[in-house]
């Protein structure tokens, strides 16, 4: 674990001991007197441990006995977070049972409000490996469980209308405000069905169940502008996508990944992601999801000066946007309402400079009935490229609807798309459209 990645399970640990961080100091200096070991540590030692420095020599192993003696039961380095660098992935830590600690364990902390959630997204190899080893065998060849409290189809049930229920809350009030209510939901409900006993069949429902609810959690951490939280989060859900053996929900989850890194402007990344889905779910895509990633790519390859790579993923995104039918689609693809395709492709369409057609996509996009928060990105749209085209008074109009659409929602993302359209209404030079933007900066001055 780099310094980079703060030490969950080692805060989750030190908690449930109930020690503080001088007295497990304390307590591991006096065990390594035990060994020989002069040690000195103090409660500034156990700091840096907890945001992601590994100790040398035996340390680790003193403070896996400390925390084992008060916790009354085994405690290993992979569940200190603290496994041999170069070891490789086998034992506990890529097994789903030593999964599910660590999952639990960054739910604990994120309901705790630790700074975690200010750790940047990951890069690289760590990046990518999570969707890689979804696309890649081994499955999961078996993942029942045993335990007393056994998980049933009453449970599965809850578990899904969690997820609709919270994500219909993101939708007409935020990620900001939604957050909290969705970790608190996966600590009290869902972490303990995890550790429940299950058959294979029951497992998959579980897991899929369970990823379903992870995932909007880090819909709600992007929202938030936690893009270090919300990767785990979906690198989570790809996890548990990937013990249900739900390909399809996997690539959904890939979907959320490539999203972020449009935002995060890696659009290298977006399209090998996308092209990941795409492949990893195979025949098992809806047409929905795909539409969408294949719009997505549209975005990155018009970020990348592509404009024939844009082109063509656009043909592709309006294509299987033809072949969506209601009532035929994973719940989770229910974003993907009429409309978003082609406000979609009119943002490509805007990056490659294709003014008149990103204006027939962006208007037919508003055309078309969306809930608040989509119509709020519809219209910012629709009032980029009518100020791209000169018409300063229809965007200062258009402008002036979406900031009343946008009333009562805490989303980062959403004050951005409000930002940016105010920064372009105030550069027009009409006087409506500084009337439009005066009305914006009202709303961002309310704090978040």
């Amino acid at each position: 674990m780099g310094a980079t990645e703060p030490n969950i399970l080692l805060a989750a640990l030190i908690e449930e001991a109930g020690v503080s961080r001088a007295g497990l100091a304390a307590h591991i200096n006096r065990a390594g007197r035990s060994r020989g070991l002069r040690l000195r540590y103090e409660h500034t030692a156990v700091a840096r441990w907890l945001k992601g420095q590994r100790p040398r020599g035996q340390v680790p192993d003193l403070i896996c006995e400390v925390l084992g003696n008060r916790l009354t039961r085994p405690v290993s380095l992979d569940d200190i977070g603290m496994a041999t660098p170069g070891a490789g992935t086998a034992g506990p830590a890529s097994s789903l049972t030593g999964f599910v600690d660590r999952a639990t364990a960054l739910w604990r902390s994120d309901e705790a409000q630790r700074p975690h959630g200010l750790a940047p997204a990951v890069t690289g190899t760590s990046a990518v490996m999570p969707v890689w080893e979804w696309e890649n065998p081994p499955e999961d060849a078996d993942v029942s469980r045993g335990g007393p409290n056994r998980v049933s189809m009453a449970d599965i049930v809850t578990l899904r209308a969690a997820r609709a229920h919270y994500e219909l809350m993101y939708r007409r009030a935020g990620g900001i405000a939604t957050r909290s209510r969705v970790v608190g939901f996966l600590n009290a409900e869902t972490a303990p069905l995890l550790r429940g006993g299950c058959t294979d069949a029951m497992g998959r429902r579980l897991h899929r169940a369970a990823g379903g609810l992870v995932a909007v959690a880090g819909i709600c951490a992007y929202d938030s502008d936690a893009h270090g939280l919300a990767q785990r989060y979906f690198h989570q859900a790809l996890r548990l996508a990937k013990a249900s053996g739900d390909k399809g929900f996997g690539g959904y989850v890939v979907a959320l990944l490539v999203n972020q890194s449009l935002h995060l402007a890696d659009f290298r990344q977006s399209v090998a992601f996308a092209q990941a889905a795409l492949r990893g779910a195979g025949d098992h895509i809806s047409p929905a999801l795909a539409a969408d990633l294949y719009a997505m790519q549209a975005k990155a390859y018009a970020c990348l000066g592509d404009a024939s790579g844009a082109r063509e993923c656009i043909r592709r995104a309006e294509s299987e946007d033809e072949r969506i039918r209601p009532g035929r689609e994973p719940d989770e693809t229910g974003y993907v309402q009429p409309g978003l395709v082609d406000v979609q492709v009119a943002e490509a369409l805007l990056g490659i400079g294709d003014l008149p057609g990103a204006r027939e996509h962006a208007a037919k996009a508003v055309r078309i009935p969306a809930h608040d928060r989509g119509r709020v990105h519809r219209l910012a749209m629709l009032t980029h490229v009518e100020l791209r085209q000169g018409e300063a008074d229809r965007a200062a109009s258009t402008a002036t609807e979406m900031a009343e659409r946008a009333r009562g929602m805490e989303s980062r993302r959403l004050r951005d798309r409000l930002r940016a359209v105010r920064e372009d209404l105030v550069a027009s030079g009409c006087a409506d459209a500084e009337r439009a933007a005066e009305l914006i900066e009202g709303a961002l001055r309310v704090p978040l």
